[in-house]
């Protein structure tokens, strides 16, 4: 006990769910850090092959048993008709708007690209993007309804 002593304890209670805009943020978090994986592995001249666990259960014994496949990342740049590479941040299907009226962010080559991947992941961990998250995820919405 006299090693506990050193601590600080208290009585904290963990809370059942998250918010929404949290849940949206890290969403997109765990998205710009594929992307920025992805553009290292690019940069390196290597493949960049993320895994996905899945369950499949068999027909003919109805056991289930767990499969990796292969993850398809798809980047979210493109070179532009100046030869510039374009980042757009998307929401699922749906591409931000950083500002109004634009879309995309102009890097001149691979290393600029990672930095601004990771700037642009530090703007969403920050909360600075939250309503432009927040458009987006109204607008998926949107689409569901009847």
């Amino acid at each position: 006990m006299s090693t506990l002593n050193g601590l600080k304890l208290t009585n904290a209670k963990r809370p059942q769910s998250a918010s929404p805009m949290v849940l949206r943020r890290n969403k997109i978090s765990r998205q710009l850090s594929e992307q920025i994986e992805l553009a290292r592995c690019m940069e390196q001249g290597t493949e960049y092959a993320p895994t996905r666990v899945r369950m499949v259960r068999d027909k003919t014994t109805g056991e289930r048993t767990s499969v990796s496949s292969a993850k398809r990342v798809k980047p979210w740049w493109f070179t532009s008709d100046t030869n510039k590479v374009c980042v757009q941040v998307r929401y699922g299907t749906r591409v931000l708007d950083l500002a109004r009226g634009k879309n995309s962010i102009e890097v001149a080559s691979a290393t600029e690209l990672i930095s601004a991947l990771e700037t642009v992941k530090r703007c969403v961990e920050l909360g600075e993007l939250d309503a432009h998250i927040q458009l987006a995820s109204e607008a998926v919405r949107e689409r569901f309804k009847k």
